[in-house]
């Protein structure tokens, strides 16, 4: 694994517009920005967009794919479940295999469906399975809020203290980031009691991108199950859940993978689960035999795989806006949005490091390996005054309390331009206080 000082050497970045302008050029990937809204400001000016790690901006192809599917509702009516251009019945169908590339899965391990949280209640009501010894959750100490809500009640839910029942794996005194290492220390001396290990794959905060085959291996060696939130994965980084083991993985779909604001989550149950039907599970017809299921009267039979997982018939206008999405990821291929974002990153690092003020630090790890295109700004004195300056000059970043602005290059529609234009920005506020 190379460090980052090796990756920039190969680069040899430079610090001029025209370096940044013909990074762009040579950019295999650049012309993908024109397929995306790019939000102005009130004179009409194209603003700097950093926050896809929050929400993805909207491709432009998304308009007629919603409306595509009003216009067969319109036409149709209820006939739309099977004869608009893209039979509603089936819709869902139409996402699974590219879905799959993009987290690394098999196309019978993945779906969409409801949202990241529902999701996550779901899936432990299946792989969450307390007993009077072995009943604890592990979690990381700064989860998104979401997931810790989410685990603690299902502790209280099970009829367990939701603070004594919650493992914590913390960052060392004085550091930010999470060591593997203070995992396996965990486990060695309360892994007899662990239940499930539910970790964020990327670190909402830190932008730190966990080992996620190493922790389903300890976890499982310990005989815990092991899943993730993978909300700030999806879309992100070369998350290989299949390959990692993990029981079981929950995302969104609306940072990363530009689906639009509350847009379905995605969900991903490994193989070896797909088919067992002993499996502890909420269900509704939607996880029903497709063949028979407007039989109405029959008994329950439950779909292989992760379809087996799905409640009720979904929302196709939100389906239809992930599509548009997914195609163009379909067209790039993860592969190559991981390379470019390295580059990026690196190179917005690059930059930033240029800088003798001490008001700022990154604290998203340095191997470009261990995270994915968001750097994690901490502003030393906890002043928010920064993130507005931004904003005022037309960068739109992202504050997260205590004191910390997110950036987060996204490849498909962030330029090298774009960067090296925050970076010259940043320097004059920070040059003016």
């Amino acid at each position: 694994m190379l460090g980052t000082e090796k990756h920039k050497a190969l680069y040899n970045y430079k610090l001029t517009k025209a370096y940044a302008q013909q990074l762009d050029k040579e950019d295999p990937l650049n012309n993908y920005k024109k397929l995306f809204h790019i939000p102005k400001n009130k004179k009409g000016e194209p603003l700097i967009y950093m926050t896809g790690n929050s929400l993805g901006l909207q491709p432009k192809a998304t308009n007629s794919y919603v409306n595509q599917e009003l216009q067969d509702w319109a036409q149709l009516g209820v006939e739309g479940h099977f004869e608009a251009k893209n039979p509603w019945l089936s819709y869902h169908e139409l996402l699974t295999d590219n879905m799959a590339h993009v987290v690394g899965a098999k196309p019978s391990e993945v779906i969409v469906m409801n949202t990241l949280t529902t999701n996550l209640h779901l899936m432990m009501v299946s792989f969450y399975k307390p007993t009077p010894k072995r009943y604890k959750i592990l979690i990381e100490s700064d989860a998104f809020p979401s997931d810790k809500y989410a685990v603690e009640s299902q502790l209280r839910h099970h009829g367990y203290n939701d603070k004594e029942g919650l493992v914590l794996w913390k960052p060392r005194p004085n550091e930010n980031l999470l060591r593997h290492e203070d995992l396996e220390i965990i486990l060695k001396e309360q892994g007899e009691e662990i239940a499930l290990i539910m970790v964020g794959g990327v670190n909402y905060y830190t932008g730190q991108f966990l080992n996620l085959k190493h922790i389903t291996a300890l976890g499982h060696a310990h005989g815990c199950t092991v899943g993730f939130d993978c909300a700030h994965g999806a879309g992100n980084v070369p998350l290989n859940l299949h390959e990692s083991g993990a029981d079981f993985a929950v995302w969104c779909t609306y940072k990363y993978l530009n689906a639009g604001p509350g847009s379905l989550g995605g969900c991903f149950v490994h193989e070896r689960h797909g088919n067992n039907k002993a499996l502890n599970r909420f269900t509704g017809w939607w996880s029903h035999n497709k063949k028979t299921r407007f039989n109405m009267r029959g008994e329950y039979d439950q779909l292989p795989g992760a379809e087996g997982w799905q409640l009720s018939n979904p929302p196709i206008l939100s389906m239809a806006a992930i599509k548009a999405s997914l195609d163009i990821f379909n067209q790039v291929g993860i592969d190559q949005l991981v390379i470019k974002s390295r580059k990026l990153t690196l190179y917005f690092e690059f930059l930033l490091e240029q800088f003798t003020n001490d008001t700022i630090q990154i604290i998203t790890p340095k191997i470009p390996e261990e995270r994915g295109c968001q750097l994690s700004i901490q502003v030393n004195d906890a002043n928010k005054s920064l993130h507005k300056k931004l904003t005022q000059n037309g960068i739109i970043t992202d504050w997260r309390e205590p004191n910390v602005i997110r950036c987060a290059p996204v490849p498909l529609y962030n330029t090298y331009l774009d960067i090296f234009n925050m970076v010259e920005i940043l320097k004059k506020i920070l040059s003016s206080n």
